[in-house]
């Protein structure tokens, strides 16, 4: 047992708490992020619980599933590929599908070994990551949800998963553009939501960053501009980081404008 699944359970049970009453044109409204709309980002995290559960039950399927995603996202885009899989299903239907999908997959690898290998579309990764993975799409993707129905979310502890996230993919930022890697990351002081603190790095060195756990999460999953926080950043590797972190795969992305993502006033 690890808790990370059960940490991702949490997190889509309160996504799905605020979304179990709405309507299917509540559903369609649009987000902040990219014009997706409720139903999009529903759709999204579906497919993809979907397919890290394939990867986790292992064999020729999920190399189907990732050879079909990506051929189509090659010759169209991924949002076709989500819309081709979903063949339809939206609304509150597609919400009930999901909400009786992911403690499934909750399940499955709760009863896994955390270090076991799984197959992805790029290298292969640990349970324990994969469902980590899924578990800071799932919190950033809410993001928007809670921000389109103007709603501020009040987080839990289990966000140091994606702070740990952020911490290790400090390389990875600056390898994804190409940039060379700083000697030495900034440290890193938090205050959890419970009042705690958590801290990475080397507090002696000139380069650091400190505040909320939350804004720090919001970030590096890129559902905030650093401008748009209260983070505290001290030094030009600290601001350089902070300006381009990305804790997730895939190409470079950029942050949101400063001012774009915010709470809805409703």
């Amino acid at each position: 047992m690890f808790d990370q699944p059960s940490d991702f359970e949490a997190e889509s049970n309160a996504l799905y708490g605020l979304l179990k009453d709405k309507s299917d044109a509540e559903l369609a409204q649009p987000t902040q992020f990219k014009g997706w709309s409720i139903d999009h980002v529903i759709g999204h995290l579906h497919i993809w619980n979907h397919a890290a559960d394939l990867s986790l039950k292992g064999g020729a399927d999920v190399d189907a599933f990732i050879a079909a995603a990506t051929e189509e996202a090659h010759k169209t885009s991924l949002r076709n590929f989500e819309n081709i899989w979903l063949d339809g299903l939206h609304g509150r239907a597609l919400l009930e599908t999901w909400h009786a999908y992911y403690p499934q997959v909750a399940n499955r690898f709760s009863a896994t070994d955390p270090k076991v290998r799984l197959k992805w579309s790029g290298p292969d990764m640990s349970a324990r990551s994969s469902i980590t993975a899924r578990l800071m799409e799932t919190w950033a993707h809410g993001q928007e949800v809670y921000d389109t129905l103007g709603v501020v979310r009040h987080d839990k502890d289990y966000i140091k998963n994606i702070a740990v996230l952020g911490v290790n993919t400090f390389g990875w930022t600056y390898q994804n553009r190409g940039k060379p890697v700083p000697d030495q990351m900034p440290y890193v002081r938090l205050t959890a939501p419970s009042g705690g603190i958590w801290e990475w790095g080397d507090a002696e060195q000139s380069n650091s960053i400190t505040g909320a756990a939350t804004e720090f999460c919001q970030v590096v999953t890129q559902t905030r501009n650093i401008a748009d926080t209260t983070l505290g950043v001290r030094g030009d590797v600290a601001a350089e980081w902070m300006a381009i972190a990305q804790c997730f795969a895939g190409p470079v992305e950029q942050p949101p404008a400063p001012g774009t993502r915010r709470t809805a006033q409703v």
